[in-house]
């Protein structure tokens, strides 16, 4: 049959055709059938250090394990104690490149009746692996925050938050951490992983105010972490 050399749009009048959309759709589907599958570990998470990321080392110059680390802004929200609203986290250096630190959840936190927001967590979690880099004298920034909420946290309690480097590629420095209730080794109500970027004294004059960084340049006592900029300026 002369019509059986012709197939679909090209075939014959009288004979059986197929729509263009369901041969598109159809191209497209046997195209997706022969691509082969990725690989289960291909993925990376964008909080995950790269295969060649290194562990990096606590500063020679760092505070020692249990000293606390102090406010770095007295108008930051997480540690400030001009900020009577705030968190005003105590935050301590840990063993390695790690540190602790706690806060009571007050009437001012609360998302639910009774119960912390979960913004203000996801807060205390920025700010408790910021201060991880206060160890390694490095200024940086987030870059990104993941954080999973694991059970409620009433108002009343006191959140004990642990935070870890994982890593570290070249300006990125991948960070974890865990808050938990009733104790440093008590009930987990949260987990956090995040990616910080080490940046130079200009993002802050640039982004910020100029005259309060460069009061902390003349005097680094004001603001602890400011000394970093001191190796990095």
């Amino acid at each position: 049959m002369p019509g059986a050399r012709f197939q679909g749009l090209a075939g014959p009048v009288g004979a059986a055709r197929l729509p263009a959309s369901n041969l598109l759709v159809m191209s497209d589907q046997d195209q997706h059938d022969a691509a082969p599958a990725p690989r289960a570990d291909a993925y990376r998470a964008p909080t995950d250090p790269p295969a060649d990321a290194v562990t990096p080392e606590r500063h020679p110059e760092a505070p020692e394990p249990g000293a606390w680390l102090g406010s770095h802004y007295d108008q930051c929200f997480g540690c400030g104690e001009q900020r009577p609203e705030g968190l005003h986290l105590r935050t301590a250096a840990g063993p390695g490149v790690s540190v602790t630190a706690q806060f009571e959840v007050t009437e001012a936190h609360q998302g639910a009746p009774g119960l912390i927001h979960g913004g203000l967590l996801a807060a205390a979690f920025d700010e408790v692996m910021g201060s991880v880099t206060w160890l390694l004298r490095v200024p940086a920034v987030t870059g990104r925050l993941e954080t999973d909420f694991v059970k409620p946290v009433p108002v009343g309690r006191v959140v004990h938050l642990r935070a870890w480097c994982v890593g570290q590629s070249g300006r990125k420095f991948y960070h974890r951490a865990e808050a938990r209730l009733d104790g440093p080794e008590g009930q987990l109500v949260a987990r956090a992983a995040a990616l910080f970027v080490a940046v130079k004294l200009e993002h802050f004059v640039t982004h910020g105010r100029s005259d309060e960084v460069q009061a902390v340049l003349e005097d680094p006592r004001r603001h602890r972490s400011m000394q970093a900029f001191e190796l990095n300026p």
